[in-house]
Parts: C-alpha cells; sequence; structure tokens
C-alpha cells in the first residue's frame, strides 16, 4: 500500500492544505474517496487512519486532509496550535478547501494511473456532513455523496455560538475544547461569512437539489448532532437513503487518541455500509 502523509496544496486562503493518500500502486484506476474531518477535528483523529488503510485495502483510493483553517500546521497537523486560524476559519473557507482538493485530484500526476477521477466520491463527518453536500450539490465531478453523523443547518449551529449582539461587540467568541482544555476561538466573521452566503451555506437547500445518490450514516446514541438531523436529511429529497448504526455515539466508538490496531465496531460496520452503497452505485 502506499501511504503519502502531509502533502502540502497551497491554499486560497494564504494557509496550506495538509493531504493524506492512501491507495494500492497497481496501476489500475479506482474510485476515489474523499473524507473531510468535522468541526474541532483533524485528518489525523483517532481511528481516521485505520479507516483510510481499510479502504485503500479495498481497492479505494482514499484521500483525507486538514481543512486549511483547522487550527493545525504544517509542523504540528494534530491539535490546534494555530488558534489565530481556527478563528479566522467559516464554511465557505470550507468549501473553496474541498474545492481545491478535487482540482488538485484531478490534476495530480501522481494519481493518473490510479484514480478514477470520473469516480469521484465525497464523505464528511459531522460538521463536514454538511460541507460535502453542498459542495456534490454544485460539483458535477462528485459521483456520489455520504455523511456521517452530519448536522441537517448551519444557521442552527452558528446560532448556537451564543448572543449575536455581544459577539458582535467583542469581535470574538469562544467554545472549550472538552479534550484539549483550550479555548476555541470564533471571531465575529463566521457569522458574517454566513449571513453573506446564506443560500449557498443552506444544507436543506443543497441536499433537496441532488442528483446523485446519496447516504446518510447515523448512530441512535448521537448526543453531538442527534439522530433527528439525519431524519431531516433524509425526507428532503426521495433518493437518499439513511441508514442507523444501533447504540453508535457520535464518533462510532472511536477516541482520540486511538492506539488499537483494529477499527471499533460501530466505525467498521459504518464502512461495510459504505462500501456497500458505493458498489451498489457504481
Amino acid at each position: 500500500m502506499t501511504i503519502e502523509k502531509n502533502i502540502i496544496i497551497n491554499g486560497k486562503h494564504k494557509k496550506p492544505i495538509l493531504t493524506d493518500l492512501y491507495f494500492n500502486n497497481n496501476g489500475i484506476k479506482k474510485q476515489v474517496v474523499i473524507f473531510c474531518h468535522g468541526y474541532k477535528g483533524f485528518k489525523d483523529w483517532g481511528a481516521w487512519n485505520l479507516m483510510a488503510e481499510t479502504f485503500a485495502d479495498a481497492g479505494f483510493c482514499f484521500i483525507k486532509f486538514n481543512f486549511s483553517h483547522n487550527g493545525g500546521t504544517v509542523k504540528q497537523p494534530i491539535d490546534f496550535p494555530d488558534l489565530e486560524a481556527f478563528a479566522n476559519n467559516n464554511y465557505t473557507k470550507e468549501l473553496d478547501d474541498l474545492g481545491l482538493v478535487i482540482d488538485w485530484i484531478c490534476s495530480s500526476s501522481e494519481l493518473k494511473n490510479n484514480a478514477d477521477i470520473n469516480n469521484i466520491i465525497l464523505m464528511g463527518h459531522s460538521r463536514a456532513g454538511g460541507i460535502v453536500t453542498i459542495k456534490a450539490e454544485e460539483d458535477s465531478r462528485i459521483k456520489l455523496v455520504i455523511s456521517l453523523a452530519g448536522v441537517c443547518d448551519f444557521e442552527k449551529r452558528v446560532s448556537a455560538l451564543g448572543d449575536l449582539k455581544q459577539w458582535k461587540k467583542d469581535g470574538v467568541k469562544y467554545v472549550l475544547n472538552g479534550r484539549t482544555k483550550q479555548q476555541m476561538p470564533h471571531y465575529y466573521q463566521f457569522y458574517e461569512d454566513f449571513i453573506a452566503n446564506k443560500n449557498r451555506l443552506t444544507i436543506k437547500r443543497a441536499v433537496s437539489n441532488l442528483k446523485i445518490p446519496y447516504l446518510i450514516i447515523h448512530g441512535d446514541t448521537d448526543s453531538s448532532v442527534i439522530l433527528d438531523e439525519a431524519q431531516q436529511l433524509n425526507k428532503w429529497n426521495s433518493s437518499n437513503k439513511l441508514k442507523i448504526i444501533k447504540d453508535a455515539n457520535h464518533v462510532f466508538g472511536a477516541q482520540h487518541p486511538w492506539d488499537k490496531s483494529i477499527l471499533p465496531n460501530h466505525l467498521k460496520e459504518v464502512i461495510t455500509k459504505v462500501k456497500g452503497f458505493i458498489n451498489a452505485n457504481a
């Protein structure tokens, strides 16, 4: 298996996009799965590396990356040493980053013998579930889209950050990261960017307009993004597929760090359902 870590793609917003590749270098063109991490996440979180290896072993070209403003750096891609970048992140920057990753895959000389750029699949966890559905609706290069514990409404997420008047006055709002104990800053530009791009960033609009197959996977004990959000996503387009993982939480049994050499059972079940969905729509 070929594994290439921390490839630098130049970002549109003055920050690099660190990218990982996983594939069997056998000269066979493979379906491409691009995985996007969620809020307060990163490409090397928990069991994501094991998940990448599993997809590569199954015959896919698997790509995962850090959003340019997720708070990581080139030297420290895990966790959040760059809180200034985190504070300046927003949904449109993440959509721009994903677009650049897709462009890079489609033009990469390194992948030309191993990646079928006519079969690109997007998969996003949590907040990135919304990012991938919006990108899939607007980019004709995407053939399938999958959300894992995905959100259904960005506006609700923005509003949850608290008092808008106080946020505007202070210019910044902080959210505690329970694992690292950092106070994670959000500049008021996050809200301004959402309002300026509200139509584009409405997940319901994107999902309703999807013309490609969409798989929604959710755990029924998810306390971060409740099951009702998956059910909302599912009802907005009659061709959607919803798979509920019994007793699974928001991260499907994983945690960070993940020191085991095997996947948690719920995440293994997720991967089985994803592979089944892709094969059914090949």
